[in-house]
């Protein structure tokens, strides 16, 4: 049995063998993590290029948007005004009428 405890030569390779797959493996780990890390980190600065666009058009919609409102409140006002000239219009036009009937009975 002491025999089995002393550790002989090859399984002492063996052993350092595993250890070194094992390093391997885990320097093949961290290296995809690099690679990773560095494929996020580019991802994450175009996505916040992106966000930053989008935020700008963002910003120029709302002026538009304001600027459309503003215009279209000017057309409500222009509607309102064109309505009231259309009636005074129409009034002064049944007045001219009335007028040009009492004319007419006056020639008689």
């Amino acid at each position: 049995m002491a025999k089995a405890a002393v550790a002989t030569p090859t399984s002492e390779l063996e052993s350092i063998d595993r250890l070194e797959e094992k390093v391997r493996a885990l320097v093949g780990v961290l290296e995809r993590m690099k690679t990773d890390t560095a494929r996020l980190n580019d991802e994450n600065t175009r996505l916040k290029a992106d966000i930053s666009r989008a935020n700008e058009e963002n910003t120029r919609m709302r002026a538009d948007l304001d600027a459309v409102k503003t215009r279209l409140g000017d057309a409500e006002g222009t509607r309102a005004e064109l309505t009231a000239l259309r009636d005074e219009r129409e009034q002064i036009r049944s007045r001219v009428a009335d007028m040009l009937t009492q004319i007419e009975a006056l020639n008689l």
